[in-house]
């Protein structure tokens, strides 16, 4: 069963959730007016199904493999790739300044999805290759934007993030590799680097790699780490690649999934050291590569999305051939399809709702990346990165857990025939289980959402959230609609829940910071459960003014059944997290010996 992008369900989450319609009509969108935003997911949607995933499972079964340092893809990748870049694919966000549209974050995002959902091991290039862009634009010199930045937009070059080594994974304040100023404003960069997504790949005519390291005077930990650019070429005069710098894959890894995608160790420095320009300041690198991580955050957030519409089209199909048994009511001879039991629709609402969910909460974030680059008022641009800020880590971490929970219920949706690889939904749960692990564990979103996230502002910002939040319950409270059943009381409860969590929270770091950072998975938890249900219900209100007006599309049906069920089902959590947050902490804080 191959991918169809949901097209008419991720605009109209755009449009309600995102606000599409209103940014459009306010100036904020002026790019995307008139069709724009359809017209390009439509095309990115048919891309993606006739081109991309078709080599999803065969990538998958014959996967990157190298010899000699050289990294062959997989058969067709190739092709696939170069009229992916053509079609300027890449540059939809990139900056006009060297040769990007400048679209917005939010169509950006939405593409995205569609790519990671048609074949992520591919798509993981292309994620790495923007987060790139964006940490050069932002921090490089004029010299290496001129030098790098066109090349790296029109898709001709690649782009990598070389952060891990063997000894540093989530800490980068062990990193070894060094960097030794050459005298000529460059530097020569010895070392080595683990998990590099595409640090080596047949795709593209160059690499260009972001890569950590400290100079010889550098100061300890974090504050000694400097951001260089390492190309696999060097650039002749003309700007060409020429000589092969002194950079090398060593070998890529054997990995549970995303087997087409080379995940390579490289080695700097062989031969006396590869040639690497300055990124931003000495010593500032960390810095400059957050640039890079936060944009690749919200990309990962949007895999588990992406994953979990893979696997839900796929159970749901399957759910409708496969026939087993007849549910209760049914008479005769013939089995029914498996789609008439009620705990496999159960099943199916599970999927599709928090797949919903999550991807309200990842556009969420891409329209507040949006407001706090076009806003005019100094103050709404400041109001808006910070909102952006504090989702990033909630869009991150709650949808990679969805991708993983979706793509398993999926499996257990096609039975025994799940366990079999030929039935591609084994794929989906594989791929979908790194994402949870890769830029930043989901325990670091965790910890970063609660120490460096809530106190935004001094709190007003996570308090502007929960107030949106509140207006949505309080919204579907009054509605004398026996449609919305529980909705209005249950999201009620969930943001209660939350909005006294929150204060524990904010008190935790100052009086009790062990216990804070024992609560920190299952507060994330609960702010992406009632993020989702509060997104969904806005949804659904949406939807049913346009049924009221007259619009009679039956999606809208579906998308007040998906809130019912996200909110009636999951909501009711809350209270659970909300005392595990709260009274859970001496039940971690004391375990496997002394707690310092």
């Amino acid at each position: 069963m191959t991918y169809r992008a949901p097209i008419a369900d991720m605009l109209f989450t755009m449009r309600h959730v995102a606000g599409l319609d209103e940014g459009i009509a306010s100036g904020l969108y002026p790019d995307l007016a008139d069709g724009v935003a359809e017209s390009v997911l439509e095309e990115a949607g048919k891309f993606a199904a006739d081109r991309l995933a078709p080599l999803n499972a065969a990538g998958d079964r014959q996967g990157s493999t190298v010899k000699d340092g050289v990294v062959t893809t997989p058969d067709g990748w190739r092709e696939a790739y170069t009229d992916w870049a053509a079609a300027g694919w890449g540059s939809l966000a990139a900056t006009p300044d060297y040769g990007g549209q400048g679209l917005p974050n939010l169509l950006s995002a939405a593409c995205n999805e569609i790519w990671d959902a048609a074949n992520m091991a591919f798509a993981l290039n292309p994620l790495l290759t923007i987060g790139a862009i964006e940490a050069i634009a932002v921090h490089g010199t004029d010299a290496l934007k001129q030098a790098y930045l066109p090349k790296m937009i029109s898709g001709e070059w690649t782009g990598t993030m070389n952060l891990t080594e063997p000894q540093a994974g989530s800490d980068l304040s062990a990193l070894r590799t060094r960097a030794q100023p050459a005298g000529d404003g460059s530097y020569r960069i010895t070392g080595g680097k683990i998990f590099i997504t595409y640090g080596e790949h047949d795709l593209t005519e160059n690499i260009v790699h972001l890569v950590l390291a400290r100079l010889p005077d550098a100061p300890a930990g974090t504050r000694g780490i400097s951001l260089f650019l390492v190309p696999k070429f060097l650039l002749d005069a003309e700007g060409r690649p020429g000589k092969r710098n002194d950079v090398r894959c060593a070998s890529i890894e054997h990995k549970l999934g995303i087997h087409a995608s080379p995940t390579c160790t490289m080695a700097y420095g062989d031969h006396g050291g590869a040639v690497g320009w300055l990124v931003g300041e000495e010593n500032k690198g960390l810095a400059c590569m957050f640039t890079m991580m936060n944009n690749a955050r919200l990309g990962v957030g949007l895999q588990g999305v992406a994953i979990a519409e893979r696997a839900y089209q796929q159970a749901l199909a399957f759910a409708g051939e496969r026939r087993q048994g007849r549910p209760p009511g049914v008479t005769g001879a013939e089995m029914s399809p498996i789609l008439r039991h009620a705990d496999v629709k159960r099943m199916l609402l599970d999927m599709r709702s928090k797949t919903a969910a999550a991807r309200a909460i990842c556009y969420a974030v891409a329209v507040a990346l949006d407001k706090a680059k076009r806003l005019a008022d100094p103050a709404a641009r400041k109001a808006a990165l910070e909102e952006a800020s504090l989702l990033t880590p909630v869009a991150k971490a709650f949808s990679t857990d969805i991708g993983i929970d979706v793509a398993s219920t999926g499996i257990q949706v096609h039975g025994g025939m799940g366990f079999i690889e030929e039935t591609g939904a084994a794929q989906h749960y594989r791929d979908a289980r790194i994402a949870a692990i890769y830029e930043g564990t989901n325990g670091i979103q965790s910890i970063d959402l609660v120490t460096r996230k809530l106190p935004l502002a001094d709190g007003a910002a996570v308090a502007r959230l929960i107030a949106r939040y509140r207006a949505a319950a309080e919204r579907a409270r009054l509605l004398n609609d026996q449609a919305f059943g529980r909705v209005g009381q249950r999201l009620s409860d969930g943001v209660a829940a939350l909005e006294r969590a929150t204060a524990w929270m904010q008190r935790a770091l100052t009086d009790a910071p062990g216990d804070a950072l024992a609560g920190a998975t299952p507060y994330l938890r609960l702010f992406g459960v009632v993020a989702g249900a509060a997104y969904l219900a806005e949804n659904a209100l949406a939807a049913r003014v346009a049924a009221a007006a007259g619009d009679a599309d039956p999606a809208h049906a579906e998308r007040l059944r998906d809130c019912r069920f996200f909110v009636e089902n999951q909501t009711t959590q809350a209270d659970g997290l909300e005392a595990a947050i709260v009274e859970g902490g001496d039940t971690v804080t004391g375990a496997f010996g002394d707690a310092a």
